[in-house]
């Protein structure tokens, strides 16, 4: 049984983690290029916050603080070798396709398989800048990175998608062939 305090540290964490609920979650499952797994990392990073919500010490950088420990989430689970093992990096896991709104998710799963394309670190800083909306400040300040290291990795990573999405659309177009005269 949850004590009182520990009730009101939850309630808490709740209650600033509302307004960037959904957008944090879609972000953690964007970082993992499937849902399940991007589900089980927005909750594990929602249970490391609860444990370290003593570290906030600023309420208005709850967003950052937050992100800042999605992102420590999801590099520990890069970094352990049976995550390695389970999931490998050069896979692409594709969604299964839901009915209704085909548009939205046959876009929503050529951005995913795009994403699948760049390393974790280009991944993470296109997300939180490009999806996000982050400053190169605040990425910089996420990734615990430079400021011109991390407009190189965003340079990079849109030319990965850029090249990706290129590809893409050569394969999908019909081969014309030419008629004899």
């Amino acid at each position: 049984m949850a004590t009182s305090d520990e009730a009101a540290r939850q309630a808490r964490v709740m209650a600033l983690l509302l307004p960037h609920h959904d957008r944090a979650r879609a972000t953690a499952r964007r970082l993992c290029r499937s849902h399940a797994d991007g589900d089980d990392l927005f909750h594990e990073a929602v249970l490391r916050a609860f444990d370290h919500l003593d570290e906030l010490r600023d309420v208005e950088k709850f967003r950052s603080w937050f992100y800042a420990v999605l992102l420590s989430v999801h590099r520990s689970r890069h970094r352990r070798s049976f995550w390695r093992r389970l999931l490998p990096l050069s896979e692409v896991r594709r969604e299964p396709v839901v009915d209704g709104g085909g548009d939205a998710v046959a876009g929503a799963q050529r951005m995913a398989r795009a994403l699948a394309t760049l390393s974790p670190i280009e991944r993470e800083a296109i997300v939180l800048f490009e999806l996000e909306g982050f400053t190169l400040d605040e990425v910089a300040a996420l990734q615990d990175q430079s400021l011109p290291a991390v407009k190189s990795r965003l340079v990079r990573a849109r030319a990965r998608l850029r090249r990706h999405y290129e590809r893409a659309e050569r394969a999908d177009q019909p081969v014309v062939r030419g008629e004899a005269t």
